[in-house]
């Protein structure tokens, strides 16, 4: 490995240190609950004295490792002097050295988002806050424990890849702590100069280029004018790319961090994870401070140390000048791996963490109480500065308007000024999910999930007052109506439909200026009623059980000019589509008086020659029938205006008195569910206690033959005391005679096989008399039991008789007429 520069400290002096202190770990440890110099800034906020024993001493099996560590120490240090000291044995929360492995515990906690690499990562970044090393080309001297990780929310990089390492060993990864060095940005979390990822690059999607296409006509132009405006376009596009060149250096110049004077010094913890176990195809670093992974090879990581997990501990022997983008991770490689333990699984080392898990059976539980997947991060909240760009987390429910996460871009580099803000909501009882506003245009995009009044999927606006600029986006398979798009202009509202039986998909309305309404001091009145109606289209798809000719395409309505325009489907081996105009008449006509129709109120064009003109009957039932749907048509377009106002008040409601939906399951938060399990469980243990003194309430059955009167009387009582005195002596003879016909039962049995063995005496075998004797003696040994249950039982009887009656006399629904 490369020779780093050598920072100046007295190795010696550290080792006499360390071994004072393991000498005198017992009594260390007990001062450090009342003041321990060792102890760190946050102990007093958590009680050390409920942690276990083995977090506060040695067993014989660690002493005996930390005494291993420290003749490693040792030989390292004297063969590679100019080398850093290792990180082996820092002091725990409580002040004793503890070897790093056996801070690794894996450990599978019970939520699911903790099973994949992905989640404990970003679980670890966000549930923790950073502790920078002091100083910061120096292993930190503290080593804290997981639980006490999960009780302070804080550590250094070391802390947090413990953390991680723990879980991902948990998951089934090949996990590893690596102690190397790394960039100053990525030891401090810096990540101003890095892009956000919730910040998508829009992607150019490359057009498809269909195999059988029409060919495009004959290109007439000039080519060698073409070659012109190309190379005019080619050299404008230099210059163009030139000057955008000059601006990106200059921006990099200006975002271009000073040279750091302790590069390639500064300490860092990440972890490394070996390909092998839950199918991970190759090697990659995970970042814990970020949670994210990064490959072997990044230019961020310059150097490596060593590395361990729960089980040995390796120190590189590799060159690390070119950083880790040459390194092997063969760790059974011992010519580039310096094991501690011997073999390549330090099969040594393998008693002691099943010796902490017996100790600490107890802690394991109490890790998995100290926090909740909800509230991850410290404070339930966390902002993290990315390049023009600011990201800020928040715990569910900790708003009250349900935000947990919100992206502010910006458009300069000092994020001074704010270009777009998105914001994501959880548990939101209007459905909305994400709202993004646009600072430059004050333009704001929400997003609902399914199941809002009206099927409402997005809404753009700029304002919440109606007939201004909007668009509204539907979930179409929830409305009866198919309404999939509305864009709405001050004059002007644009309908999209999905899936209707009518075929219809487009409907796209004209208004009209408002007519002034003056009061009674000559002063405007805003007009609230429906504004006129100066056009409507409405489009239509290809109804196939209808011919072209009589499919409609597209009518217009052209309310102003009391005209209506018909325009049917193109037939497949025809160029243009037949169409009809009607010109309204003037009158209104009823069923007592029809409308008054001429010929020259309807135009017609036929695509076939050939094709006999429609009559003027005909046309004029299509007149009626089209001055009828002009009126439905009116009709739905103030009930879409309707609905427009309806939404925006819903909205507004919505945001004064915002409301957070609570599932029935969380009983914390559900004071209503809550409150209704507790009485479920209060009832069920109260039915339950009822129940077990009812089963063991002797006078039970023979009251329930009385129908269980409130109130007895004195024959009654003494009924009662005569028939439980009787009844238990029944059962008493009925024991003794069951014992009784066994033993006479066992005895006969034992008599048969004396005289069978009289008999067959000479003519037995070895096996037959061996298999005699063993009979003789079970027999022998039943029969002896038997004896002595009866003579106990014949002992005891009397005993309890006399045990009930006083029972009885003793019991309050019985004791006022016995004695």
């Amino acid at each position: 490995m490369e020779v780093l520069p050598k920072v100046e400290s007295d190795k010696e002096v550290a080792i006499d240190e360390a071994e004072e202190d393991r000498q005198d770990e017992t009594a260390a440890s007990t001062l450090m609950l009342k003041s321990n110099p060792n102890r760190p800034e946050r102990a007093q906020e958590v009680d050390l004295s409920q942690y276990p024993t083995s977090y506060k001493e040695n067993s014989p099996q660690e002493k005996l490792l930390l005494a291993i560590a420290d003749n490693f120490c040792c030989q390292y240090v004297h063969l590679y002097p100019d080398r850093k000291p290792l990180l082996l044995s820092p002091l725990n929360e409580c002040g004793v050295q503890k070897f790093v492995s056996t801070t690794l515990r894996p450990t599978l906690l019970s939520y699911p988002e903790l099973y994949s690499w992905e989640g404990c990562a970003s679980f670890v970044s966000e549930f923790l806050s950073l502790k920078p090393l002091d100083p910061p080309i120096d292993p930190p001297r503290h080593l804290y424990s997981p639980t006490w990780l999960m009780q302070t929310q804080r550590g250094s990089c070391f802390d947090f890849s413990t953390l991680l390492c723990s879980l991902l060993l948990g998951a089934g990864y090949n996990a590893y702590c690596v102690s190397g060095y790394a960039v100053k940005e990525m030891c401090l979390l810096n990540q101003s100069l890095q892009e956000c990822p919730l910040l998508g690059k829009a992607t150019e999607q490359k057009r498809q280029v269909k195999k059988y296409s029409v060919k495009p006509p004959r290109d007439l132009r000039s080519g060698f004018e073409q070659r012109q405006e190309e190379r005019r376009q080619a050299d404008a596009q230099a210059i163009l790319l030139k000057k955008q060149q000059e601006a990106e250096r200059l921006q990099e110049e200006r975002e271009r961090l000073p040279p750091d004077p302790l590069l390639g010094l500064r300490v860092h913890c990440w972890v490394l994870i070996l390909s092998g176990n839950r199918e991970v195809p190759e090697n990659f670093f995970i970042n814990p401070l970020t949670g994210k992974s990064l490959s072997t090879t990044n230019k961020c990581f310059l150097g490596i140390e060593s590395i361990w997990n729960h089980q040995n501990y390796w120190v590189n022997m590799q060159d690390c000048r070119f950083g880790c983008a040459e390194m092997n991770f063969d760790l059974g490689d011992a010519v580039k791996w310096e094991y501690l333990l011997y073999g390549t699984t330090g099969q040594s080392l393998l008693l002691i963490p099943d010796m902490k898990k017996q100790q600490e059976a107890e802690d394991d539980e109490e890790v998995q109480s100290q926090f909740h997947m909800e509230t991850r991060c410290p404070g339930g909240m966390k902002v993290i500065q990315y390049r023009k760009a600011k990201l800020e987390k928040f715990a569910p429910y900790l708003l009250p308007d349900g935000l947990v996460t919100r992206l502010t871009s910006y458009s300069d580099l000092d994020c001074t000024q704010p270009s777009t803000v998105k914001e994501w909501y959880q548990h939101r009882h209007d459905h909305l999910e994400e709202r993004e506003l646009k600072k430059t245009s004050n333009v704001t995009i929400e997003h609902f999930r399914p199941g809002r009044s009206y099927a409402l999927k997005s809404h753009r606006y700029i304002t919440m007052t109606p007939e201004t600029e909007r668009q509204m986006d539907f979930y179409s398979h929830a409305r009866a109506d198919g309404l999939a798009r509305r864009v709405e202009m001050p004059f002007e509202m644009t309908e999209t439909f999905e899936d209707r039986p009518d075929f219809m998909y487009h409907r796209h309305v004209v208004f009209g200026k408002r007519i002034k309404v003056f009061g009674p001091s000559n002063t405007e009145v805003p007009d609230q009623g429906q504004r006129p109606l100066q056009k409507v289209v409405e489009r239509f798809n290809r109804d196939r059980s209808k011919p072209a000719g009589e499919d409609v395409a597209e009518r217009i309505f052209l309310v102003s000019e009391d005209r209506i325009q018909v325009t049917y489907h193109r037939e497949d081996d025809r160029i243009i589509p037949a169409w009809r105009n009607f010109i309204k008449p003037r009158d209104s006509g009823d069923s007592q008086n029809p409308h008054s129709f001429t010929p020259q109120m309807a135009s017609t064009f036929q695509v076939d020659p050939f094709e006999k003109p429609s009559k003027n009957l005909f046309l004029y039932e299509m007149l009626v029938h089209m001055m009828k749907e002009e009126e439905r048509v009116a009709l739905r377009v103030k009930e879409s205006e309707k609905e427009v106002r309806a939404i925006l008040g819903v909205r507004e409601q919505e945001e004064s008195s915002i409301e957070l939906h609570i599932s029935i399951y969380n009983t914390a938060r559900n004071e209503r569910a809550r409150c209704h399990r507790e009485a479920l469980e209060r009832t069920a243990k109260e039915e339950r206690l009822r129940q077990e003194e009812k089963e063991l309430d002797f006078l039970a059955p023979l009251l329930a033959q009385l129908g269980d009167p409130e109130n007895l009387t004195r024959q009654a009582a003494l009924q009662l005391r005569n028939d439980c005195l009787a009844d238990l002596k029944q059962r008493l003879i009925d024991k003794a005679n069951l014992i009784q016909a066994r033993f006479e039962r066992e005895t006969q049995e034992l008599q048969q096989k004396q005289q069978w063995y009289q008999k067959n005496q000479l003519t037995m075998t070895k096996e037959d008399e061996d298999e005699y004797l063993a009979y003789c003696s079970d027999a022998m040994f039943r029969i002896h039991i038997l004896k002595l249950r009866l003579s106990r039982h014949k002992d005891k009887a009397p005993q309890k008789y006399l045990a009930l009656d006083e029972r009885l006399r003793r019991d309050p629904r019985l004791a006022n007429h016995l004695w």
